[in-house]
C-alpha cells in the first residue's frame, strides 16, 4: 500500500473515500485509532493508503476533483 494523502480534515478524508469508492479503488485509512486516542482533537493526521498498482489512477481521480494540492509527494 502506498500513501495517497495525509490529513486531519475529516471532510477531506470523507470526500477522498467517496471518490475512491466511486472509482472502484481499494483504500485503507491508517492511523484512525491513534487519532481517536488523542481525544478526537485531530492532532494526528490520518493517512489514506491505496494499493501500489492503483496509485496512479487514485492520484488522477483526486486531481480531476481539484484535490491535487492535497496529495502526498511522490
Amino acid at each position: 500500500m502506498q500513501e495517497l494523502l495525509r490529513s486531519n480534515d475529516i471532510v477531506l478524508l470523507s470526500l477522498t473515500e467517496a471518490i475512491l469508492a466511486q472509482g472502484g479503488i481499494g483504500y485503507f485509512i491508517a492511523d484512525g485509532f491513534a487519532s481517536v486516542m488523542d481525544g478526537s482533537l485531530g492532532i494526528i493526521p490520518r493517512r489514506v493508503l491505496v494499493p501500489r498498482e492503483e496509485l496512479a489512477q487514485a492520484r488522477r481521480l483526486l486531481a480531476e476533483a481539484d484535490l491535487a494540492h492535497e496529495l502526498s509527494g511522490d
